[in-house]
Parts: C-alpha cells; structure tokens; sequence
C-alpha cells in the first residue's frame, strides 16, 4: 500500500510517501521508520528508495518525504538550513502519530548524509523518536567542511565563498547563490548516485547554517533510545572521523561500523553486508512486527 500524502511543517506543506506492508491488514499498528534524504536531494533519491523497498519487506511502514525547498514541497527551491530540516522531521513524526495504522511509540529515523546529521540531531531533542540510524552522516559542521576541503587553497576558496555570502546579503539583501560542489565536494564517480531534480545551486547562508551545526553536541542526549553510526572507512565525501566522534560523545546503546568496501553512498550500492548489519541491529533494538 502506497499513499501519498501532504503534510504541515509550520506554514509549509511537505509532500510525502507512506508506505504499508502487505500484512498491515494485522490488527496492531505497525512500528515505522522515516527514511530521510541527503543534501539537496528528494525522496525518490536510490538511498531512499532502496531501503524503503527492504523495510517494507522486514514488516515496518516507512515514510519518505521531501524536505522544504527540496523536491515538491514547498519552500524557495534549494534555500536549505539545518535547524528547517529538524522542524520538518519532528513534523513527520508528529503526522506518523497521528496515523491508526502506526504504533506513535516506534518511530524511527534513518538518514543519510545531511539526512543522518538531521537524524541525530532530531533523536536528541526530540524524545518521540525510537530510534535512530546515520548512514555517512556528520556531527561538527566546520570539522567536517576542513576535512572536505583539506588544501590551504580549498580552505581559503571555502572561508572566502562564506565571508562573500554574508557581505553579499548585507549589501544587496539577497542570497549569494553558490554551486553544490563548492559547498561539498563529490568525486565525478560517484556523482551519479546524485537524484534527478537535486539542487543544484544552494544560497551561501546553507553552508553557513552547515558550518554552524553540531549535532555531535547533543548525541548524547539519544540514550538510552538507541543509535547506530554506519560509515565507510574510506568514505571520499563526509569524512569518516565524523561518525567516530560522535561514538564517542554518545551514550548507550550506540553501535559503529565502519565498512571497507562501500564509498558514501551506502545504501545506494545495495550493499549486502551493510544491509545484514542494519536487520541485525533492527531485530536487537527496533524489531518489527511477527510475520504472517
């Protein structure tokens, strides 16, 4: 079963996709995961498609959904800040609460990328969420851009663009507008992973509202909710010592996994072994429903 749906963020409408297992017809409400995309993207993005298909079969309803400014949901196309994306989630989770069909007790997030740092950011302040699982994700905005732009030259583009957004908003009142990969860089090879519609130029105020975030500064406030860091060792967009340090910063039960053979976009490769250990740790910490 498949619905689409609009729903209210503040004045804003997000538009979204609820999906039912086959064996929803069951007389209790299903637990649910809100499955949240990477930066600039959708909710038809390979990341989000492909584990809303696998969670599907696991017996959960999922919920994916366009961010504002993303997609087709409102807001000025591309005009993206951190603490927005955490209002629209918390939405999300209060309309999944309002569904018969969902047990408003098991709502959990998953994200990837700037979806994961929106994750755990929104497990922390928001004690209605289950759980949560970051995929690539990042906890400290300006570590994570220096090990994006690791050069003098790169770091100096970088700090530049940002001091040019701010003297440009003062003077004419209106957004710098800078392209995606002057804001984080993606290897040619893996830009395909990028979904049709993505963003492609976003205001400069959007890597200052990145640079700005932390959500490695209220991990700790998710226990004892569980939480699990996914991130590849070698990842060649979002450094991986991001996931590693908010491990440390997190309470309990927090597990990580660093995997070799994936690059960023995780779930996108259809990766396996990553998908075993998210069924493992689902079944240990938010089970879902008996089959049949």
């Amino acid at each position: 079963m498949e619905d689409k749906i609009t729903f209210r963020s503040g004045s804003l409408n997000l538009s979204g996709v609820l999906h039912l297992p086959d064996s929803a017809e069951a007389p209790e409400p299903r637990p649910a995961i809100i499955i949240l995309h990477g930066f600039g993207s959708n909710k038809n993005a390979g990341n989000v498609l492909g584990p809303t298909g696998t969670f599907l079969k696991w017996g959960y309803a999922v919920f994916r959904f366009d961010m504002r400014s993303c997609g087709e949901s409102d807001g000025e196309f591309g005009h993206i800040l951190c603490e927005d994306q955490v209002e629209d989630t918390r939405a999300a989770v209060s309309f999944l609460e309002s569904r018969p069909e969902i047990d408003g007790s098991r709502i959990a997030l998953v994200g990837s990328s700037f979806g994961a740092a929106v994750a755990v950011y929104t497990a922390a302040v928001d004690k209605r969420v289950a759980a949560a699982v970051s995929s690539g994700g990042w906890g400290h905005g300006e570590r994570k851009f220096r090990g994006q732009h690791p050069t003098p030259e790169a770091w100096a583009a970088f700090t530049n663009m940002l001091e040019d957004g701010r003297r440009h908003r003062e003077e004419t009142g209106e957004s710098l507008m800078v392209d995606r990969h002057a804001i984080v860089p993606i290897p040619e090879h893996l830009r395909g992973n990028l979904a049709p519609g993505s963003v492609a130029q976003f205001p400069a105020e959007t890597a200052q509202s990145m640079f700005d975030f932390n959500a490695e500064d209220v991990v700790s406030d998710i226990a004892p909710r569980p939480l699990l860091l996914l991130h590849s060792s070698a990842d060649s967009v979002t450094p991986t010592e991001q996931s590693v340090e908010m491990f440390k910063r997190a309470g309990q039960p927090t597990d990580l996994y660093l995997t070799s053979d994936t690059d960023h976009f995780m779930f996108a490769e259809t990766n396996t072994r990553v998908m075993h250990i998210l069924r493992d740790w689902l079944d240990k910490y938010f089970p879902p429903p008996e089959q049949g």
